[in-house]
């Protein structure tokens, strides 16, 4: 039985070093590096024999890393890795929303982007191929089909939006979802921009099925400040 081919990886970056370390780093990861310096070449690459993945800089030098994304994300559910120099919220906001999975900012460990790159593609992989009825983290088992939490065996009585809020962050689990995602797949977007709301219901929702970790913080809904939210199964 021979082997099965490598995953393709699409790598936009304009600074030649970068892309010279990144086809090595995912080379020996494995994985078969595409790479190319322009927004114009990504794209039409991608269309030419899309890719399993990509990691595209927020900054090229015939567009934005963020219009790239957004227009691979108009027909392909591929998991989408943003770098970037710049840490700001905004941009990070911005990425997310234009449908990117991840946003790395440079200078990056090598190990840390391929741990993510790897954790990309088994959600994405899970998310095509599972129409498990429940997912279990710890002592908390969300039944989607039953729509049924559980926590320690005992069920957990949610209202419908708490229990909207938590499916949707399961569903995108490992995913770190901005609030105007979140508050627009709940709410409606008539809410978008009501963080307000958001955060009162994650609160309530957290102390109805969060324990915490050894260093205090939350096990499964995980904060990333002024930006959003992500559910966590460790």
């Amino acid at each position: 039985m021979s082997a099965p081919a490598p995953r393709r990886v699409l790598i936009c970056d304009d600074e030649l070093q970068i892309l010279r370390a990144l086809k090595v780093v995912l080379r020996d990861a494995g994985y078969e590096p595409v790479a190319v310096a322009t927004a114009t070449e990504a794209l039409d690459v991608a269309a030419v024999r899309p890719p399993d993945a990509a990691i595209v800089d927020l900054v090229l030098p015939d567009g934005d890393g963020i219009e790239v994304c957004a227009r691979l994300r108009e027909w392909s559910a591929m998991p989408i890795i943003v770098l970037s120099a710049v840490g700001d919220e905004d941009e990070k906001v911005r990425a997310l929303e234009a449908g990117a999975d991840d946003y790395v900012v440079k200078p990056f460990g090598p190990r840390e982007l391929v741990a993510r790159l790897g954790a990309a593609l088994r959600r994405a992989g899970a998310a095509a191929a599972s129409d498990e009825p429940a997912v279990v983290a710890g002592d908390l088992e969300v039944d989607l089909a039953a729509r049924i939490v559980r926590r320690g065996g005992e069920e957990v009585h949610l209202t419908p939006i708490e229990y909207d809020l938590l499916r949707t962050l399961v569903l995108h689990r490992g995913r770190l979802l901005t609030h105007r995602q979140l508050l627009t797949e709940v709410w409606g977007p008539a809410y978008a921009d009501d963080t307000a709301t958001l955060r009162t219901h994650v609160a309530n929702l957290r102390r109805k099925i969060e324990s915490r970790d050894a260093e205090g913080g939350f096990r499964h809904i995980r904060t990333d400040p002024g930006v959003g939210y992500r559910f966590t199964e460790s």
